[in-house]
């Protein structure tokens, strides 16, 4: 009843909104920060956010092969929808498209047997530009039961100097933290590890049935004094190898504002030394919480260095979708240094461009170099990537691009008419560190539009509205909400329905 009822409430709203108008077309090949003239470099009440230099359409006939990593991290979504809860509309360096779309579950195809990897393609025509294609990419690993898995040695590295007081701080971080620990098994063990002017043993390698013990160590925090990380993070690793579970899940999680100072070490070699110590199967993920001091981009950067992921928790609910629903993707990584590579047949592309993941955009020739750096996908986690395609008998002209020459071409020469794209995938299996791959064709067939498709470009759009993008086309929020409001039927969580009370706070605000 209250969902037919929010449905009600907003198909209401979308009829009292007029459309929002298009701004002048910018050309393809621009690489704009945005359209409202904004700096990119200027902080939001304290926050930095990298620039996020758009990918322009590229000419198969200059390139007709697209790299990528692949990125589950989910920390933009959660972000742009504390700025919109506290009516303003986010900052446009803030809005990372891909981890809008992967925020989301969908029905995606599950593996096969053998295989690490369900994958799912379809194109149709783009929502905002009835010229083009838009074509979808989705990966999708199987869930593994976490109470089967063996066990989980967590480091928590914990931020308690004075700026993480405030209530959406380390408050938070210890609802959080207490939600996990609901989830323990005698076999995991859990280390807090706190840092402000120094460094801390809150709690030491207590196992999973001490939870009386860990709660009390959690109710215990405070916050205090001033932030200096550099020896938490050392102690944090020497706690990680210490408790060193083979062939279980080791990791170090670091919960922060994001005022990241970490004493005489820098960032860079912060950087180098998370790296250095993935090596030894000890992964780091980062959870960020509050405002006023988030270091976006430097947190982002930590997490992948470490083979870990990015969250933003904003509110209880977000913490129990992190370290409750999805606590298997949170916790259990299945395939490291994932690599997609799609190559373009020129027959049907005149040109194609990558939406979203320009962080995670890879030289061709680092697809089969494994000194090379990629994305972890977890259990249960699905991935999604959209491109934009322009058809070859399209009369729209693209500006060229220099690259350097690819070789062994599939398209090279040969037609393949019922072919538009082979796409490679490699990655690492997590324990081996064995190389593996997969090869998936998209035909020119015609399929009828799904509903993963469906939702996933509407959430496509809406990141393209937020980002003011020149490559926005016809897009508005009254044709997101639209097309979103025909994908409830498997909002289980209640997130979908949430997304469309984002829309119509964006719309509002933009206006």
């Amino acid at each position: 009843m209250k969902k037919i009822l929010l449905v009600l409430l907003v198909l209401g709203t979308v009829s009292m909104m007029s459309a929002c108008s298009s701004k002048d077309e910018s050309p393809y090949y621009d690489y704009p920060y945005n359209d409202q003239n904004e700096d990119p470099n200027e902080d939001q009440n304290g926050e930095s956010y990298e620039e996020i230099a758009e990918a322009p359409f590229i000419r198969t006939e200059d390139m007709q092969v697209s790299t990528f990593s692949a990125d589950v991290d989910t920390a933009s979504y959660s972000n742009v929808r504390r700025f919109l809860n506290d009516n303003q509309l986010p900052p446009v360096d803030s809005v990372r498209i891909e981890e809008l779309v992967n925020y989301f579950n969908y029905d995606l195809a599950l593996p096969t047997e053998g295989n690490i990897f369900g994958i799912t393609t379809e194109i149709h025509s783009a929502p905002w530009n009835a010229e083009h294609d838009l074509l979808m990419i989705g990966l999708k690993t199987e869930e593994i039961e976490y109470n089967l898995t063996a066990g989980s040695n967590i480091v928590f590295l914990l931020d308690t100097s004075g700026s993480m007081g405030n209530s959406d701080k380390l408050p938070l971080l210890q609802t959080a933290m207490k939600l996990l620990v609901n989830q323990l098994r005698p076999q995991d063990r859990i280390t807090i590890v706190t840092y402000a002017g120094s460094a801390l043993l809150a709690l030491d390698g207590a196992d999973g049935s001490d939870r009386e013990e860990i709660i009390s160590a959690i109710d215990g925090l405070y916050a205090s004094g001033s932030t200096n990380g550099s020896a938490g993070i050392q102690l944090a690793y020497e706690k990680a190898l210490q408790y060193f579970i083979e062939g279980g899940v080791n990791r170090v999680i670091l919960g922060t504002d994001g005022d990241l100072n970490v004493g005489a070490s820098s960032q860079e070699a912060l950087k180098e030394l998370i790296e250095e110590k993935r090596e030894s199967g000890v992964f780091f993920s980062v959870l960020g919480f509050g405002t006023g001091n988030l270091q976006d981009s430097k947190m982002e950067t930590l997490a992948d260095s470490g083979n870990g992921v990015y969250y933003y928790i904003d509110s209880v609910l977000e913490a129990k979708k992190v370290f409750v629903t999805e606590l298997g993707g949170s916790l259990i990584t299945v395939a490291k240094d994932v690599k997609l590579q799609v190559e373009f047949n020129p027959l049907y592309v005149k040109a194609y461009r990558l939406i979203g993941y320009e962080n995670r955009t890879l030289n061709n020739e680092d697809f089969t170099n494994n000194e090379v750096d990629a994305g972890d996908i977890g259990a249960g986690h699905e991935v999604i990537a959209f491109y934009e395609i322009i058809r070859q008998s399209s009369n729209e002209e693209i500006d060229p691009l220099d690259f350097n020459e690819v070789t062994d071409l599939k398209y090279d020469g040969e037609l393949f008419e019922d072919e538009i794209m082979t796409l490679k995938i490699n990655f690492k299996d997590p324990i081996s560190n064995m190389d593996q791959s997969a090869t998936h064709i998209q035909t020119n067939t015609t399929t009828e539009m799904s509903d993963t498709f469906n939702f996933a470009s509407a959430v496509v759009e809406y990141g393209l509205l937020l980002r003011h993008s020149a490559y926005k086309g016809d897009s508005n929020y009254d044709n997101v909400m639209n097309r979103a409001l025909t994908s409830l039927e498997s909002d289980i969580e209640g997130y979908r329905a949430e997304f469309i009370d984002l829309v119509i706070k964006a719309k509002a605000l933009g206006e």
